[in-house]
């Protein structure tokens, strides 16, 4: 099984930015714990973070070429205005899981809205860190739920 993780914007600064709302660990943390799962769970995975929507947009359709099985997206700000991305997201059809690290149902008013909440299997929302795991179980736990 390949899974592909996604980080938009400002999650490379994990630690660093408002850490009483995203946690202190660092992005270089959420990394390693990702990559020691699936390897333990004997999943490829790969990770990828981008600043731009136009490059999560071109990561999530490469996706479908590279024979991805699924994806673990965390769309960060653009989680709240991204269209391309939902449209990415439909267009591959590829079992997708949205992570948020803080409690986003909890925040301002405009992060209650999710535009790619309309094209993925599962949310996860306000488990920090760990909520990377749960989806990349989730993903694995459905996959080998699927018939041969």
């Amino acid at each position: 099984m390949k899974i592909l993780v996604i980080n938009g914007p400002n999650i490379n600064m994990l630690g660093i930015r408002e850490p009483d709302i995203y946690g202190r660990e660092d992005y270089k943390t959420l990394l390693g714990m990702i990559e020691d799962h699936c390897r333990n769970l004997g999943v490829s995975v790969e990770c990828y973070q981008s600043n731009h929507e136009g490059d999560l947009v071109d990561k999530i359709q490469q996706a479908y070429f590279d024979g991805v099985d699924g994806i673990v997206i965390n769309p960060g700000g653009y989680t709240h205005t991204s269209v391309a991305l939902l449209d990415a997201l439909k267009a591959v059809a590829i079992p997708a899981v949205e992570v948020h690290i803080s409690k986003v149902d909890e925040r301002e008013d405009f992060r209650q809205v999710s535009y790619v909440s309309h094209a993925v299997v599962k949310r996860i929302i306000g488990r920090g860190l760990k909520g990377y795991i749960e989806a990349i179980d989730h993903l694995t736990e459905s996959e080998a739920s699927q018939p041969s």
